[in-house]
């Protein structure tokens, strides 16, 4: 027998669907329109007659990017750093949530160390402060600038600690009593309950790494050492010259500015898809962190 929904319920019901397709809509159409630019033709992007579907569909635009030495060179750099960064964030993260984790008869200096934590997410330096420490430690103009300030993920941290703290305690004293130590512990028996919240700590360490830019700006002296994001920042806030100091004149004909940004964009963006709906299934276990287990 089902259920009679109420009409205030059945309101309720058809204002949440519609509201979420809309809001659904708000984040893709974008990102459809920039896809459909990249595809177009010079004359039709030129003329504004690009809307949701490519006109006069075209790939030089990706031909003309994945040509210029300096969005390959930029791709690269992010590579770097989401491939250093990303395991390194989830060590540091792991080492610092599991101890954290522990009740303060266990572990009695655990309230000093949370509320250091807590304080470098409520207050900073600063961005004078912060240029100085990367240049006096030899950091600038390298990779490392990119990656160290942000080695250690606080909000990560308390999100992993409250999925750490609510696993079963009866698992950590089998454990224990079966002669293992801490870290025997933590590599068998809670690393391997928690991948739901390792996975989406990953996924938001990887978007992070990946969308960063300011950094790049503000730690890189020379932009063949920017990553993408930066690059990208770069050519959407001024104007692209290179495209008229192009020695290919016959490609040159087929793209502009608009389309060339477009490809590069989507470009920019399409790694980040093609990654997101393989850990969605994890994300939506460990978006309930911290929560009552059953």
């Amino acid at each position: 027998m089902t259920e009679r929904l109420s009409v205030g319920r059945r309101v309720f019901t058809i204002f949440n669907y519609t509201f979420l397709v809309v809001l659904s809509l708000l984040c893709v159409v974008p990102l459809v329109h920039v896809f459909a630019l990249s595809l177009s033709s010079n004359a039709a992007a030129t003329a504004g007659m690009v809307k949701l579907w490519p006109v006069e569909f075209t790939l030089k635009s990706y031909e003309f990017v994945l040509n210029r030495p300096e969005f390959v060179r930029s791709l690269w750099v992010t590579i770097q750093r989401v491939a250093i960064g990303l395991p390194l964030n989830l060590l540091l993260t792991v080492l610092i949530a599991y101890p954290l984790s522990k009740e303060s008869a266990k572990f009695k200096p655990r309230t000093a160390y949370v509320w250091f934590f807590v304080f470098t997410m409520l207050f900073h330096g600063g961005l004078i402060p912060s240029y100085m420490t990367i240049r006096s430690t030899g950091l600038l103009d390298s990779i490392w600038a990119l990656i160290l300030p942000g080695a250690v993920p606080v909000f990560n941290v308390v999100l992993l600690l409250n999925f750490f703290r609510g696993l079963p305690k009866e698992l950590e004293e089998a454990s224990f009593m079966d002669g293992a130590g801490h870290m025997r512990t933590l590599a068998q028996i809670y690393l391997p309950l928690s991948l739901p919240a390792l996975a989406t700590i990953a996924l938001f360490t990887t978007v992070g790494h990946w969308n960063s830019w300011f950094d790049g700006l503000i730690y890189m002296n020379s932009p063949e050492r920017y990553p993408l994001q930066s690059y990208l920042q770069t050519v959407i806030a001024q104007r692209d010259m290179t495209l008229a100091s192009s020695t290919d004149l016959e490609l040159l004909a087929e793209v502009s500015d608009r389309t060339v940004k477009a490809a590069q964009i989507f470009m920019g963006a399409l790694p980040i898809l093609m990654v997101y709906p393989f850990l969605q299934r994890f994300f939506m276990k460990g978006i309930v962190l911290g929560s009552v287990k059953e």
